[in-house]
Formats: C-alpha cells, sequence, structure tokens
C-alpha cells in the first residue's frame, strides 16, 4: 500500500519541472489575464495526472519501446520552446525597438505541458508494479500541480515586473531555463541507465 506522505512527494517532484516552466511563462506573459495563469496550471497539471495513468495502463506492453526515446522527446521539445525564446531575447537586445508584448500562445503551454511530463509516464510504468487505484494518484498529482504551477505563474508575473524592461533578458534566461529542464532530463536519464 503506498502512503500519502510518498505520494505527495511524488508528486511534488514530478511538478518541478512544470513549476519552473510555469514560472517562465509568468514571466514571458506579463500582462496576462488570471485566466492565462489557470489555463498554465491547468494543463500542466492534466498532463502531470494524464501520462501516470497511461504509463500505468502501458504497463510493460510498450517500456522497451519509449524508454529509449521519451527523454529525447523532452529535450526537444523544450529546445524548441527555450531556443526560440533565446533568440526572441537576444534580437530584443540588439534591436529594442522590435520587442513587442508577448502574446498568449495555448499552444507554447500545451508543449511545454506534454514535455514536462513525460516522466510522469515512467512514473506510470513503475506505479503499474503496485496494487493501487491509480485513479486517486492521478487526482492527487494533478491538484498539486495545478496549485504549484499558479503559484509559479504568478510569482513569474511577479518577477516580470521587478525586471520591468528588461524584457528580453528575461526571455534568455526563461529559455536557458527551458532548455535547462530538457537537459536534466536527458542527464538523469543517463544517469540511471
Amino acid at each position: 500500500m503506498q502512503s500519502w506522505i510518498s505520494l505527495i512527494l511524488i508528486a511534488i517532484g514530478l511538478a518541478m519541472d512544470a513549476f519552473a516552466a510555469s514560472i517562465v511563462d509568468g514571466i514571458r506573459y506579463i500582462n496576462s489575464k488570471k485566466r492565462h495563469g489557470v489555463f498554465v496550471a491547468l494543463t500542466f497539471g492534466l498532463f502531470q495526472g494524464i501520462m501516470p495513468v497511461i504509463g500505468y495502463f502501458l504497463g510493460s506492453l510498450f517500456i522497451n519501446y519509449i524508454k529509449d526515446y521519451d527523454h529525447w522527446v523532452a529535450f526537444g521539445l523544450l529546445l524548441i520552446v527555450g531556443g526560440l525564446m533565446i533568440i526572441e531575447g537576444i534580437k530584443g537586445i540588439i534591436r529594442p525597438e522590435s520587442v513587442k508584448e508577448k502574446v498568449f500562445s495555448w499552444k507554447e503551454i500545451i508543449i511545454q505541458g506534454i514535455a514536462t511530463s513525460i516522466d510522469a509516464l515512467a512514473v506510470g510504468i513503475t506505479l503499474s508494479t503496485l496494487n493501487i487505484f491509480i485513479a486517486w494518484d492521478a487526482l492527487m498529482i494533478t491538484g498539486i500541480t495545478f496549485t504549484i504551477c499558479l503559484v509559479g505563474f504568478f510569482l513569474g508575473n511577479q518577477i516580470a515586473k521587478l525586471l520591468k524592461n528588461k524584457y528580453s533578458i528575461a526571455n534568455i534566461i526563461g529559455g536557458l531555463t527551458l532548455v535547462g529542464i530538457g537537459i536534466s532530463i536527458v542527464i538523469e536519464h543517463m544517469c540511471s541507465l
């Protein structure tokens, strides 16, 4: 039987990549509405909750096919989004007049949600070896991730306000953060071999 404490710790651990990404989104979308923060948190929460369920039901059926590539998919997605942010930030430093307020992108948030939740798929595969009720675990992971990411998004908004007109620098830092998350996923996978 899985303990509450271990489930909460698993949920918090899974949410950390999404938390970092939500801070980055809060910085990027400084003039966003509250609904945007809720969308970010809900997207990350749902993906973090759905992936373990998928992993749980796939169990060991497909693990041999996906375990060699899942970390590269996450890395690639985060590299693309982070790389575009870095390029946008550098352009803003070189040509400050070209800096425009970042329009909220639902598509980018969904891509980030997928990329930061791929590790939750592996957790679901691990959970399939235990005698647990996966729906309850998924709800807990979703709720904890949602809460942490909502705080992260609005924390990012406050950081952006402190940086004021240093939007380009914030974009570069945010892009480097996303690329760093991708690299850490790959390193974590390599160290577990």
